[in-house]
């Protein structure tokens, strides 16, 4: 993606399916099954929303299998078919991220990369669309990375968690056992070890208290 910046990997490869996938175009990484959703909800905005979803299309198959995609766009995302030829620039913040969610699913992906999709959305909006994610999870047998600042919605669907401090992972284990984490508890969450909310102010010992800085 940062090509024309020279952007590049300095240190390791990236591998998928056994294949070194670093020095592929984007196009062609996609049409292997792994697809990005970017920060920031990026539409196209004098598009419909329908326009928008069939962008996200790759594969073989012609109209039909377009049409097939749509449908299950439709169906797990009901309020894009109501407004499939509204203009998508008018969209709520909600409804644009459905929207480019839908439009990752229009490629059919084995890997779904979600990049911070709770940005700038009220909770009863992140609630229905991370349910959703899960429900891509688990029907289309899709796996998801997800990258995302909040714990608690992340923890309620992961499988497997990772913690980044500085560009590093510091910490990962089971979502089950991360959960129940002392430091997760107090620093991610806003519980204190007796299960009552804690006010980042009052932890004034933050970064000395992380173990995994230590």
């Amino acid at each position: 993606m940062l090509r024309s910046q020279s952007g590049q990997v300095t240190d390791g490869e990236i591998v998928f399916d056994g294949e070194r996938i670093h020095n592929e175009l984007a196009h062609r990484i996609a049409r292997k099954g792994i697809v990005q959703v970017i920060e920031g909800r990026r539409v196209f905005q004098h598009m419909t929303v329908e326009e928008n979803l069939r962008v996200g299309f790759v594969g073989d198959g012609g109209e039909k299998e377009i049409h097939r995609r749509l449908a299950e766009v439709y169906d797990y995302f009901p309020i894009l078919l109501e407004m499939k030829n509204r203009t998508s620039g008018y969209l709520s913040g909600g409804e644009q991220q459905m929207m480019v969610i839908g439009r990752a699913l229009m490629s059919s992906p084995r890997i779904m990369l979600l990049d911070e999709p709770s940005l700038g959305l009220a909770p009863l909006v992140i609630h229905s669309i991370f349910s959703i994610i899960e429900r891509i999870n688990k029907e289309n047998k899709a796996a998801i990375l997800l990258v995302e600042q909040n714990a608690a919605v992340s923890l309620a669907i992961a499988h497997y968690c990772y913690v980044m401090e500085n560009g590093r992972i510091v910490l990962d284990g089971p979502a089950d056992k991360m959960k129940e984490n002392e430091d997760i508890k107090e620093f991610y969450l806003g519980l204190s070890n007796v299960g009552q909310r804690k006010s980042y102010k009052e932890v004034k010992h933050y970064r000395r208290r992380k173990r995994w800085l230590s």
